[in-house]
C-alpha cells in the first residue's frame, strides 16, 4: 500500500525539461555571430518557402481548413495571401520552408533541420505583434524573432548531439516540436509553469515514425511533418496557457515514461544498460553553439549528408559528361550516416525518394552539371533513363575517417570523394570535399551564395523594387532587428 502511495505523489518536473525551461526564460543572447546567423539564417528559411509555392503539390496543403474563415489579427503565410490562425499558420509556413529540402540542417548522433521551428516562431510573432498593437502596446520586433530562432535552434541541436531518436526508429520533428513549444510558450508569455507544462505535452505526445523517410515507403509526409510538428507546438502551448497541467514524470516515469516506452525498449543497446543510463546525453549546456555552427543548404535541395557528393560531381562533370556511356564504375567514398540513410539501390518511387537517395543526387550532377528541384521530378526522371543506368554502376563504400570527422564537435564535417573509372582502364583522380560551402569553416565564402539564392527566391514570387527593399532590410542589422514584425511580414505578402 505504501508503494503505491509513493507512487501516486506527482514528482518534480524532469531535469532534462526543467534545464529548458530556465534556458529559454533566463538565457541571454550575447554572441554576435550567433544573431547574424540567426538573420542570414531567416533570410535563406524564407526563402526555401518561396521556392516552394511553385510546386502544386506544395500548395494544396495550404490555406485555412475552412474556405472563407477570416481571422482577426491572423498570421500571414508568406509569398501568399493567406491569413491563418496562429496554429494553421505555423503548420503552412512549416510545410514550404521544407518542402524542397533546401533549408539548413544540423547532423550529430541525430540531424535534423532547426529552422523548422520558424513556423511556429513567426506564426505567433506576427499575431502577437498585430494584437499589442491593437491594444497599444509595442509590438514585437525582428530581433525578438531572431532571439526565438537562437533558442530553438540551441534546444533541438543540443539535444540532438549525442542522443540518436533515429536508431530506435522516431523522426527527427519530435525535437522541432519540443523546441518550438519552449520557445513559443514563452513568446506568448507563459510563466516557468506553463513553459515546463508544455514542453511535457510535448513529450509525451511522443513521435512519428521515419517509416516515410526510408525505402521502400519514402514520400511526401518527410516534407511537411515538420510544419505538423511546429504547428501542435503552438497548440500545446495555447493549451498549458489556458491552464492545463503537465506530467512532469514523463520522461523518466517506470514503463510509462518516455525513457522506457520510446527511447530504451527498442533500443538494445540502451535496454541492457543500467536504468540510470537509459536517459538523454548531455554533451553541453544550453547557449548559442548551435546557431553559430548550423549548416546552409547553399547550391542543392539535397539530403545534407549528400552536400559534398554533389560538389565533388559537379567538379567532375566536365571530365565525364562526354564519356558516360564509358564508365565502368563509380566509388561513392562517404560516412556511415549517409550510408544508413540515403544510401538506395532500385527503383526510386517519387520525387521524396529521389532527394534521399545518394547515388540519384550524384547522378545528376555528373551528367549535368548542376542540381535543381526540378530534377527530382517524375518528368525528368522518366525523360533521363541513364540517371539510373550510372545508380547501377555506383558503388558506395566508408571511410571511417569519414564517420569520426562527422561526430568530432570541433570538425563535423560532412565529407564525401567520388572517382570514376572507365571501361578502358584509366580513371579520374579522386575528388574529395570535406566541408561544404554552406559550412561554418567556409562560412565568409558561403555568405554570398546564401544571400544570391535568397535574392533569387524573392525574384519568384515578388516585384523588382519589393525585392530590393526586402533584401536591403535584411543585409541590414540594426534596420532588421527594429522592425516590429508585422511590418516584417507586410512586404511578404502577396
Amino acid at each position: 500500500m505504501s508503494a503505491n502511495t509513493d507512487l501516486a505523489n506527482r514528482p518534480d518536473y524532469d531535469q532534462v525539461i526543467q534545464d529548458i525551461a530556465d534556458y529559454v526564460i533566463g538565457y541571454e543572447i550575447h554572441s554576435d555571430e550567433a544573431l547574424d546567423t540567426a538573420r542570414r539564417c531567416l533570410m535563406d528559411t524564407l526563402g526555401c518557402g518561396l521556392l516552394a509555392l511553385r510546386f502544386p503539390e506544395c500548395t494544396k496543403h495550404l490555406g485555412p481548413l475552412v474556405s472563407g474563415t477570416l481571422v482577426p489579427h491572423g498570421a500571414r503565410v508568406p509569398g501568399t495571401p493567406f491569413v491563418l490562425d496562429p496554429v494553421k499558420a505555423a503548420w503552412d509556413i512549416g510545410c514550404i520552408i521544407r518542402w524542397l529540402d533546401f533549408n539548413d540542417t544540423w547532423l550529430a548522433a541525430e540531424w535534423g533541420h532547426p529552422s523548422d521551428n520558424l513556423g511556429g516562431i513567426l506564426a505567433v510573432a506576427d499575431h502577437l505583434s498585430q494584437t499589442r498593437l491593437a491594444n497599444g502596446e509595442a509590438p514585437l520586433t525582428m530581433e525578438d524573432v531572431l532571439h526565438a530562432m537562437v533558442k530553438a535552434h540551441e534546444i533541438q541541436g543540443v539535444l540532438a548531439l549525442e542522443n540518436s531518436f533515429n536508431r530506435v526508429g522516431l523522426c527527427h520533428v519530435l525535437l522541432v516540436r519540443v523546441a518550438s513549444t519552449a520557445v513559443v510558450t514563452h513568446m506568448l508569455g507563459g510563466d516557468r509553469e506553463q513553459i515546463m507544462a508544455a514542453i511535457s505535452q510535448a513529450w509525451v505526445d511522443g513521435s512519428a515514425l521515419r517509416t516515410y523517410r526510408h525505402a521502400p515507403n519514402a514520400g511526401s509526409r518527410k516534407s511537411w511533418a515538420a510544419g505538423d510538428a511546429t504547428s501542435r507546438a503552438v497548440r500545446l502551448a495555447d493549451i498549458s496557457l489556458r491552464g492545463e497541467m503537465g506530467i512532469p514524470g514523463v520522461l523518466t516515469a517506470p514503463q510509462w515514461g518516455f525513457y522506457d516506452v520510446s527511447f530504451s525498449h527498442t533500443n538494445k543497446e540502451l535496454a541492457l544498460k543500467p536504468e540510470a543510463e537509459r536517459v538523454f546525453r548531455l554533451q553541453r549546456d544550453y547557449g548559442s553553439y548551435v546557431m553559430e555552427n548550423i549548416l546552409f543548404k547553399l547550391s542543392f535541395p539535397a539530403e545534407f549528408h549528400a552536400q559534398t557528393a554533389c560538389e565533388a560531381a559537379v567538379t567532375l562533370h566536365p571530365l565525364v559528361k562526354d564519356r558516360l556511356d564509358e564508365i565502368d564504375r563509380i566509388v561513392i567514398t562517404t560516412h556511415e550516416s549517409a550510408i544508413r540513410i540515403i544510401s538506395k539501390k532500385g527503383t526510386l518511387a517519387n520525387p521524396a525518394d529521389r532527394d534521399h537517395c545518394l547515388q540519384y543526387m550524384t547522378a545528376v550532377p555528373l551528367m549535368l552539371g548542376e542540381l535543381s528541384a526540378e530534377h527530382y521530378e517524375d518528368g525528368f526522371h522518366a525523360a533521363h533513363p541513364q540517371i539510373d543506368t550510372l545508380r547501377e554502376k555506383m558503388e558506395v563504400v566508408e571511410d571511417k575517417r569519414y564517420s569520426q570527422d562527422y561526430l568530432d564537435p570541433d570538425k563535423r564535417s560532412i565529407a564525401n570523394a567520388i572517382q570514376v573509372f572507365f571501361k578502358d582502364g584509366s580513371s579520374t583522380e579522386q575528388v574529395a570535399v570535406e566541408y561544404p560551402i554552406g559550412h561554418r569553416r567556409r562560412r565568409q565564402e558561403g555568405i554570398p551564395v546564401l544571400e544570391e539564392k535568397f535574392r533569387n527566391s524573392l525574384t519568384t514570387r515578388f516585384p523588382a523594387a519589393r525585392c530590393d527593399t526586402i533584401m536591403a532590410l535584411c543585409q541590414d542589422r540594426a534596420a532588421l532587428h527594429a522592425t516590429p514584425v508585422h511590418r516584417f511580414m507586410d512586404l511578404l505578402v502577396i
